[in-house]
């Protein structure tokens, strides 16, 4: 099975997020289990989206393949969207209506899995597990159950890894008011813990150091601006949703201009046991090179999977969301999953550097 290469996919337009990119959808059998994952494919989740549900695909084919879950094949399906509050509603809609869909998996990206999230507040019977969910989130209908570090804990790290470096001040950039609303706070508490002044940022004079919070093809127009004078450096510290392997089909940074990714999986060259599977199940499936995005897809299917079969009787709505609630500390192959207070508490977080002549590093 191979997808469609990537660079032609983003010539071909990454706004236009074609539907073709995806894998195809699972039509559920009686005899499945069924899990859906709603999808935001709009052009700013465009990225993050396609290689997350690349991911996903793979690790529910290879979990099929080995005789699935409980003896029962597990039918994945993927619901698309463009992200707008109509289509993610029809999507809801969708997943109640299959009754044999025990829970929602890996729904991504943040807005899509945030507006899952507060629909589930109406009708609170199925699990969301392992959402791309990168903003800080609390529901009182206790559905929701991220694995993954969010935007403050990666923030702090960003942060705090520029301190040690002696950096005292950052440039800081927003993609959209609506990420400077939401971030600005936990920014300046994360800046003022680790000791550095944030400021803005100009195009034409950047500091040694910036801080992005966008999309992928949001920090290409961004550091497309930046104008460094001769020798100068300038490092851009992005969070998880910027893609470092799109960025560097899209053509070559300016000169000076680093790229350092903040993701919440392993590093892809680990060797952690669900690394080496995932990188083993790409390579069997899809013509793509890994990614974090991908990695985490993967890793969310996975944990998916762990609960699934650890369901006492019957693996219905119910007893997967009772489980779920009960919050159970997991290790996926090696990736730990903890909480404390409702929140992953072992939330990882590393980094990754796209260098000015292309190369990614970590």
């Amino acid at each position: 099975m191979h997808s469609i290469p990537r660079r032609t996919a983003l010539q071909a337009g990454a706004a236009a997020c074609a539907m073709a990119l995806l894998p195809a959808r699972a039509q559920p059998a009686a005899s499945a289990i069924t899990v859906a994952q709603i999808v935001d494919e709009s052009a700013a989740q465009h990225d993050v989206s396609r290689d997350f549900i690349v991911g996903a695909r793979a690790a529910w084919a290879s979990l099929n393949a080995a005789g699935g879950v409980r003896g029962q094949r597990v039918q994945h399906l993927v619901l698309p969207t463009d992200g707008s509050d109509d289509a993610l509603q029809r999507a809801w809609q969708a997943a109640l209506a299959q009754p044999d869909c025990v829970a929602l998996s890996g729904c991504v990206g943040d807005s899509a899995a945030a507006a899952v999230a507060r629909l589930q507040a109406d009708a609170p019977t199925l699990a969301q597990v392992a959402p791309w969910l990168m903003r800080a989130w609390q529901g009182g209908h206790d559905c929701v159950f991220p694995i993954f570090a969010d935007y403050q804990a990666q923030i702090a790290h960003a942060l705090r890894s520029l301190a040690t470096m002696g950096i005292t001040q950052a440039g800081v950039a927003y993609a959209s008011p609506t990420l400077r609303t939401q971030l600005q706070a936990s920014l300046a508490r994360a800046a003022q813990a680790a000791g550095l002044r944030l400021q803005a940022v100009r195009a034409d004079d950047p500091p040694a150091m910036v801080l992005f919070a966008g999309a992928t093809l949001e920090l290409y127009g961004f550091i497309g601006q930046l104008r460094l004078p001769p020798g100068r450096q300038c490092y851009v510290v992005a969070l998880a949703d910027v893609n470092l392997q799109v960025l560097t089909d899209l053509g070559r940074l300016p000169r000076g201009v680093s790229v350092i990714s903040t993701q919440p999986v392993p590093v892809l060259h680990s060797s952690l046991p669900v690394v080496r599977a995932y990188r083993s199940a790409l390579a069997r499936l899809y013509d793509e090179p890994p990614t974090p995005q991908g990695l985490a897809g993967f890793i969310a299917a996975r944990h998916t999977a762990q609960l699934l079969a650890e369901v006492a009787g019957p693996c219905t709505r119910a007893s997967v969301l009772a489980l779920c609630r009960r919050r159970l500390p997991h290790s996926v192959d090696g990736f730990q999953v903890q909480y404390q207070d409702g929140r992953p508490s072992a939330a990882l977080v590393t980094q990754a550097m796209l260098t000015a002549d292309g190369r990614i590093i970590g």
